[in-house]
């Protein structure tokens, strides 16, 4: 699924989701997962729940807080989801967790990610009498699982999995068990936690740790995980990928920074990355300051190498949504000013070197540049903790038209001009990576997904067909 925001210039992720098995407080404890996964999606947010052989929902549109309000349902096992469009639109029937009627009798769903062969799918089912009831990619894979023959939810996905293309870690309910799904690919994360008794599967840590569970590991690329009665049970997907390609763009900007992931700690890889990218482009400033929240730990990084003092000269209000997960650009353009604010002690008269993690639209760019030009500054030194994201991403993320995406069709030199600051300096891509291994140069095959920056796409045929539409 996909949809968009953060600081007006951001990117968002498609979903999160959360599951829990075997826990009296199930529901309660998914509207926390759900709470801390709110990053992720601010459109809508819904849970589903299993009790005495039935599924019970709840889902809104708004903020977690604001839908599970005086919720009622109850259940020994739930899973959740919080969205932001990155297929169908914002009806109501779009929200997940999805519920649907199969020979295996009720089962529901959550997706994270996004289904790049959906039309060839959506023809398919057609042809087989299938009635959609959304316009989102996740009901194709519900109409898979329930033309399927086979005997057991994970034998349906492992024989057609084949069929499926694109990102996709998934949370399942059929009756008294809970499946998580992984793709070959493994492009968004997903991993197990331990409560007590009772077993989580969750897009981040950090919703482990807002209900104070243990982490126990990351579910792998093609695995899937079923949660039942006998405990854990993991088998494969049939694939011929061999080669992981985690979007590296979730170290980068969506997870938390609290958030672990193959054993790396994302604020200390952000903070890796602003390093390098102090190596790479250093300047004389007074001050390193971030735009919160994205480029905070990247600031810190740069200072902790450069030996400039950090200072947070800017101030986000945390009562705004983030803004490039808002659906309408006017919306986006209205809200910069409301959510940052300078702080003119560490501006006035100052060299600022400014750290952000991305720029896509560069709407936001512009408008705090501007601010700080307000403010006094001296000179304004841009420093982005990522490549140019210079192409669209058909995996999980809201960036619909390459068009959108300033760094694909502007030059360095007329963003320097248009932000209205003194310089602009990207990380490189080997930068990036050094980060990630330990300050060395990467010499093999990388494991991680970096299309956005390199426009090198996997499963060629339908991304292709993808690009020329939104060319």
């Amino acid at each position: 699924m996909k949809f968009l925001k953060k600081n007006l210039d951001k990117i968002k992720d498609e979903c999160g989701i959360f599951g829990i098995y075997n826990q009296k407080e199930a529901v309660s404890l998914t509207v926390l997962g759900l709470h801390s996964l709110q990053h992720r999606g601010q459109e809508s947010a819904g849970i589903v729940s299993f009790k005495n052989n039935a599924l019970y929902h709840h889902k809104g549109t708004g903020l977690v807080n604001d839908v599970f309000k005086g919720i009622s349902i109850e259940g020994n096992i739930a899973i959740g989801h919080v969205r932001y469009s990155t297929t169908g639109d914002q009806r109501y029937e779009n929200i997940q967790p999805l519920i649907a009627n199969t020979s295996l009798g009720k089962i529901s769903i959550a997706h994270n990610g996004n289904i790049t062969n959906s039309k060839i799918l959506k023809k398919e089912l057609a042809n087989h009498g299938q009635i959609f009831q959304s316009t989102t990619d996740t009901e194709f894979i519900l109409g898979l699982l329930s033309l399927n023959n086979k005997d057991t939810i994970e034998q349906r996905f492992v024989e057609f999995s084949s069929k499926l293309e694109g990102a996709y870690s998934l949370l399942i309910i059929k009756n008294n068990k809970l499946i998580g799904v992984r793709d070959p690919y493994g492009f968004r994360p997903l991993v197990i936690g331990k409560y007590n008794k009772s077993f989580i599967i969750t897009s981040e840590t950090c919703a482990l740790d807002i209900i104070g569970a243990k982490y126990v590991r990351d579910i792998e690329p093609g695995e899937i995980v079923s949660i039942s009665e006998k405990g854990i049970e993991s088998r494969k997907i049939n694939s011929k990928n061999k080669q992981e390609k985690f979007c590296v763009f979730e170290f980068i900007y969506f997870m938390r920074p609290n958030s672990i992931f193959q054993n790396k700690s994302v604020s200390n890889i952000r903070e890796k990355i602003g390093s390098e990218l102090a190596k790479e482009n250093g300047v004389e400033a007074d001050v390193v300051i971030p735009v919160p929240d994205s480029g905070i730990h990247a600031a810190i990084g740069y200072s902790e190498t450069s030996k400039i003092p950090f200072k947070q000269g800017i101030i986000r209000s945390h009562y705004m949504g983030r803004t490039f997960i808002e659906p309408k650009i006017n919306i986006r353009n209205l809200n910069v000013n409301m959510k940052l604010s300078i702080n003119k002690f560490y501006i006035k008269n100052k060299k600022i070197i400014l750290i952000d993690d991305s720029i896509v639209r560069g709407t936001n760019m512009k408008k705090i540049v501007g601010m700080l030009k307000d403010g006094g500054a001296k000179e304004i030194h841009v420093r982005i903790a990522s490549p140019p994201f210079i192409s669209p991403c058909y995996y999980g993320i809201d960036t619909p038209t390459k068009q959108e995406l300033i760094a694909s069709k502007k030059s360095l030199k007329y963003l320097t001009k248009y932000f209205n600051c003194d310089t602009l300096k990207y990380i490189s891509i080997e930068g990036l990576y050094k980060a990630f291994y330990n300050g060395q140069i990467l010499k093999e095959e990388k494991h991680y997904c970096d299309s956005c920056f390199t426009e090198k796409y996997f499963f060629s045929k339908h991304t292709k067909n993808l690009r020329n539409k939104n060319h």
